[in-house]
């Protein structure tokens, strides 16, 4: 995950209005197709596997054995689920100085559709346990089951189902952003974080490329998780937040999607939206309840297995796949 700076200020998402940075699209009038698609069930045990196997890599650290591991592992599933695969090798220079070779992973549903709507996890893990309660332990990889692994997981499940229930009106994207979490904490530059999303941003996949709006994963894995409305993605793409979160609290999944508004933060999805110019939002799980800017297990050697609940995994999922279907049906 990104460090912890945050703007300074909190909008309302009804009240907010775009500023002159904001990406704005036009939604491409779609008539509902003769069939109704119905909206896939999104299998929690499945996505709670996914995350698994990459957590068994160890660190998902840019330029480890374990990336490189779970880079062929991820290409493999996209593929598996009849994904066409795109690998966007990048490098970048970390703010110490280590030069990262990166590769954005994307896995395209429906290619050739005009209409497209793009999905996004970082698969990386940090490189340093900065926030771990024993400083003896801060230099010790982050595991990431939660940071990293939960977002990518329910992407893979959305994407098995995508492969197994194709949809012939709305394209797809997949993107599995890299070196996202090899930013500096608690210095100045955002831009030392999300590395992989800023270079996507400026080098599309596929010359020309647009969507229509974006949703990105990150901490979707955790216990107990409240996804609250955050500042960039209601100042950036606020009509996406209404659509997602009227949508998923019309589910019965109001007790994960809050209402409630919290401060901005450095993402992937503030360089999509201020790079590419593509609206996309950010379901992140952050607390609300106590001074904390992250979950506890956050930076730390606690981000393991044990803080993934099954039952977050499926609210996550199976919101995007009704985001999805609904979208190809014409209802939203």
């Amino acid at each position: 995950m990104k460090n912890a700076l945050f703007f300074l200020f909190v909008i309302c998402l009804f009240a907010c209005q775009p500023d002159n940075k904001q990406a704005t699209t036009t939604p491409t009038p779609t008539a509902k197709p003769a069939k109704q698609m119905k909206v896939p069930k999104f299998d929690k045990e499945a996505a709670y596997d996914f995350v698994a196997a990459q957590v068994a890599f160890g660190p998902r650290v840019p330029n480890t054995e374990a990336h490189k591991a779970c880079k062929d592992y991820l290409v493999g599933k996209l593929k598996e689920f009849n994904a066409v695969v795109i690998e966007q090798d990048f490098k970048a220079q970390a703010y110490t100085g280590t030069t990262l070779n990166g590769t954005n992973i994307i896995g395209q549903f429906n290619p050739t559709a005009k209409r497209r709507i793009v999905l996004a996890a970082h698969w990386d893990t940090r490189h340093i346990t900065d926030n771990d309660p024993d400083e003896a332990r801060r230099n010790e990889a982050v595991m990431g089951a939660d940071d990293g692994a939960s977002g990518v997981g329910v992407l893979l499940e959305v994407a098995k189902q995508l492969g197994q229930f194709p949809i012939e009106n709305l394209g797809v994207d997949i993107v599995f952003f890299d070196a996202e979490d090899y930013g500096e904490s608690g210095g100045d530059d955002r831009e030392s974080w999300a590395l992989g999303s800023q270079h996507w941003s400026k080098n599309f996949h596929v010359n020309g490329y647009r969507a229509e709006y974006g949703i990105l994963l990150d901490m979707v894995g955790g216990k107990n998780a409240r996804f609250p409305i955050e500042a960039v993605s209601a100042t950036y793409a606020p009509d996406v937040v209404r659509k997602v979160w009227k949508l998923a609290q019309g589910m019965g999944f109001s007790d994960y999607f809050s209402a409630q508004n919290v401060e901005g933060l450095t993402d992937d999805h503030y360089f999509v939206n201020t790079i590419a110019k593509i609206p996309m939002i950010d379901i992140i799980n952050l607390p609300t309840d106590t001074e904390q800017t992250f979950v506890k297990h956050w930076h730390t050697t606690n981000d393991t297995m044990e803080n993934i609940d099954k039952r977050t995994l499926r609210a996550v999922g199976q919101v995007v796949l009704a985001v999805l279907y609904n979208e190809a049906n014409g209802k939203l």
